[in-house]
């Protein structure tokens, strides 16, 4: 098994492990993170009192900043659509697909009364359950891609113990390999007396 796919295994196992990681509000906070992808999968479908919940959990300052984040987010989406829009129309044969690493997935146009609205219905989940499992999705990839500043992701790399899958083929392989000690093809009569029935 090469290293790359032994490190995403124990990655995954982790996450099995420790399904709160998914879960964290500070996982908005990453520098890499999308705000607006979780504004858009969690904080659309939270409560008031989830809301004031999930603020207290982050503390003052993490509120600011995850609003800061979401802001700036906002705001490079808005002129990433507005500079597309442009170079459409000015070179409508060439196709925009470069993409910007701070926005990647999020295309935003403004209202009659400026707010930013999405403009594509299949960005936005249906209900909160949709909504969790694509937030769920994303971050299990950043994980794996060891795209989180915060975590440590030695601890999980070089603990053999995740190597669960690896252990599992190994021991099948073992066994596939093994010849039952009570098969013998060297005795040509059978074995005598024995039934398989106990009596006592």
């Amino acid at each position: 098994m090469s290293p790359q796919l032994r490190i995403k295994n124990r990655r995954n196992l982790y996450l099995d492990r420790n399904p709160s990681y998914l879960t964290s509000p500070d996982l908005e906070l990453l520098a890499n993170s999308d705000p607006l992808l979780y504004d858009r999968c969690i904080r659309r479908f939270q409560t008031p009192a989830e809301r004031e919940a999930d603020g207290r959990s982050k503390g003052y300052s993490g509120v600011l900043e995850a609003d800061l984040y979401r802001s700036e987010a906002k705001l490079a989406a808005i002129q990433k659509t507005a500079s597309d829009q442009e170079s459409q129309v000015r070179k409508p044969e060439e196709s925009s697909s470069s993409s910007n690493s701070s926005v990647p997935y999020v295309y935003y146009s403004t209202g009659k009364d400026g707010k930013v609205m999405p403009e594509q219905e299949d960005e936005v989940p249906k209900d909160k359950e949709e909504g969790l499992d694509r937030w769920k999705f994303e971050m299990t990839m950043r994980f794996l891609k060891g795209e989180d500043p915060d975590f440590d992701y030695k601890t999980v790399d070089e603990n053999e113990e995740l190597d669960v899958i690896e252990r599992a083929e190994e021991e099948e392989r073992w066994f596939e390999d093994e010849e039952p000690s009570w098969v013998d093809e060297n005795t040509a009569e059978g074995t005598g007396g024995e039934t398989g029935i106990l009596d006592y």
